[in-house]
């Protein structure tokens, strides 16, 4: 079962030193949080780090308690890095180590993105090549469909 929302925004608090069993967040900050957790994931994936988040369409169509599907491994680039990023709304500096273990956390999920890079469908127009044995048709048949492949998912190609 992934972290939801939530919980990874509870951690980033938790993280500055504003843990959720001394320090009441009001629903204002939540939601301030799940905008900056968004906007966050939204800057990784422009960057073609595809950690399986769930990114909303609006700024205010995401729900807090919403499961990320985020891998184990990317948890804690999430909560560090949106610590850095809350810290200054609340008047709270980030720790040296902090700041160490984010930047750690991210490089580690950038390695593992150049590791796997996104796969794609052969295109309907691509020519098959001379050693092509089969129809008649010299260009390969790709059946078009709107399939979102998650990062570990590897792709079938057609026509092998």
């Amino acid at each position: 079962m992934s972290w939801t929302k939530r919980q990874i925004i509870e951690q980033a608090y938790e993280e500055l030193g504003l843990a959720a069993t001394s320090f009441d967040l009001q629903p204002e900050q939540l939601e301030s949080a799940r905008r900056k957790l968004d906007t966050l994931v939204a800057g990784w994936s422009s960057k073609n780090i595809k950690i399986g988040y769930p990114l909303p369409s609006e700024a205010n169509s995401s729900d807090i308690d919403q499961q990320t599907n985020v891998p184990d491994h990317a948890v804690e680039a999430l909560y560090l890095n949106l610590a850095i990023k809350i810290a200054p709304s609340h008047g709270k500096t980030v720790s040296p180590e902090t700041k160490l273990q984010a930047d750690a956390a991210y490089r580690n999920i950038l390695r593992i993105a150049l590791q796997n890079p996104p796969q794609m469908k052969y295109s309907c127009s691509l020519p098959s090549g001379a050693g092509h044995k089969g129809q008649c048709d010299k260009f390969i048949n790709n059946d078009q469909d709107n399939n979102v492949l998650t990062p570990n998912q590897s792709v079938g190609f057609f026509n092998e």
